[in-house]
């Protein structure tokens, strides 16, 4: 028979973790299995797509660019100056293994919190667990658009800056095939996990720890740093770091209306609580 969680020590506690970790890394692994056997589709298809100029993102770019009358941009182009090697005995396989990985994390995703969410919840009032139902839903939502974004947008611009940029006309573009696979995957990984800011500042007010009040105070801050995470995510232009900020700076502002509605909620709780 389960333990009342009152009833539960520190290191029942630990163990139940244990288990719930296991439980999310077995999703990841078994994820990750079925991954490696579509190897072909997430080389060519998803990893080597950004690299090709037929991909989405260029076409979309190549209609702005001549509707704004720039001539020879490099989102036109025919191909990419540049060729993708391996250059290791283990590399090929290496980048097979590791990227089967981090596919299957991020197919498991939704199970990972899924896993987080039973070790958490029944910590919660019964009424917080009836208001939070949608967390995984909308966790998990965030996170794939996050990890779209990144993919369509900010792995595109990143080939696309570092790919042309020329030093001089001496040196030739030949990129190792980890390299490439880096971008991709910090751009999708990143982007997804920055999406999830609206999850985390909703569970910061909740503990008292973020107000509405303290993010509207410190908004020009926060300014500076996404700028700053969008220089560090995105190649050293304008252009691109403008892209990426916006739907961060549209997550902020979201996250402020979730943490003044969760204040509203808390205050008139403790109203009805008072005046009884």
């Amino acid at each position: 028979m389960a333990k009342n969680i009152d009833e539960m020590s520190f290191l029942d506690h630990l163990e139940e973790l244990r288990w719930h970790l296991i439980r999310a890394t077995l999703g990841i692994v078994i994820a990750a299995t079925l991954a490696g056997f579509f190897y072909k589709f997430i080389f060519d298809t998803v990893i080597f797509g950004p690299t090709q100029m037929d991909f989405p993102t260029y076409n979309g770019l190549c209609q702005v660019s001549n509707l704004l009358g720039i001539e020879d941009s490099t989102f036109c182009a025919d191909k990419f100056p540049f060729v993708i090697q391996n250059r290791t005995v283990a590399g090929q396989f290496s980048a097979h293994i590791w990227t089967s990985i981090y596919a299957g994390f991020i197919i498991a995703f939704p199970y990972v919190l899924y896993q987080l969410w039973r070790f958490i919840s029944p910590g919660l009032m019964p009424n917080e667990r009836k208001n939070s139902r949608g967390f995984l839903v909308i966790a998990s939502l965030l996170f794939f658009l996050g990890v779209l974004f990144g993919y369509y947008i900010v792995t595109p611009l990143s080939i696309n800056f570092l790919a042309n940029y020329q030093i001089s006309a001496q040196i030739s573009n030949e990129f190792d095939v980890s390299s490439v696979i880096a971008i991709v995957r910090s751009s999708a990984l990143a982007s997804g996990f920055v999406f999830e800011l609206p999850i985390i500042i909703y569970f910061l007010t909740k503990i008292g720890l973020v107000t509405p009040e303290f993010l509207r105070k410190y908004r020009k801050y926060a300014l500076v740093i996404v700028l700053i995470l969008s220089a560090i995510i995105t190649p050293p232009d304008i252009a691109s770091q403008v892209i990426v900020a916006i739907p961060i700076l549209i997550l902020y502002q979201v996250s402020i209306y979730i943490s003044a509605v969760v204040v509203k909620n808390q205050n008139r709780k403790y109203t009805k609580v008072k005046t009884k």
